[in-house]
């Protein structure tokens, strides 16, 4: 079987996630893990599948009006995933330049991996919320680097364990 990585971009719609969800399924496609939003009226979707070749899906996308799609075969995900610790790490303070490469690299520094993370400007507000797997015991320090970091960027950043219902 195969698996695939899919995007998907464009002008928002009504209806655009029907469509490619439509599209796909009539090639056999299952989504298996998906991520999609809205970006300042822009779509943009990301999402891995079983079933079709890359060649089949690219065909099937081909009829969508006004997207670019991009296909591609992946490996599957190896079993077990991640050995760390869930954490989530928040960010609230005004717009500037270098907010989420200065936190970014805070949790690289200390071995995390971002899993999952998203900002939005409201205003003059900046919001990122941050998804991280940590190693075991890296909770600590990384909540010190990181409040140096927000004390350069004049923001205020949270670090807090994750809660696994709420993932």
């Amino acid at each position: 079987m195969h698996e695939l990585a899919i995007t998907v971009i464009g002008p928002d719609r009504t209806g655009i996630v029907a469509d490619v969800a439509e599209a796909l399924a009539g090639v056999g496609a299952n989504l298996t893990d998906s991520t999609m939003t809205r970006l300042r009226g822009h779509f943009a979707m990301t999402l891995i599948c079983t079933g079709p070749t890359a060649a089949e899906a690219e065909k099937a996308l081909e009829s969508l009006a006004g997207v670019t799609t991009a296909v591609r075969q992946v490996s599957p995900e190896a079993s077990g995933g991640g050995d760390g610790e869930a954490w989530v790490v928040s960010v609230h303070g005004a717009d500037r330049l270098g907010i989420v490469a200065a936190v970014t690299r805070e949790v690289a520094g200390a071995g995390g991996n971002i899993t999952d993370l998203s900002t939005r400007l409201v205003g003059s507000l900046y919001v990122l919320i941050a998804e991280a797997d940590l190693p075991a015991g890296a909770g600590d320090e990384l909540a010190q680097h990181l409040a140096v970091a927000a004390s350069e960027l004049g923001v205020e950043v949270t670090l807090r364990r994750a809660e696994p219902e709420i993932l």
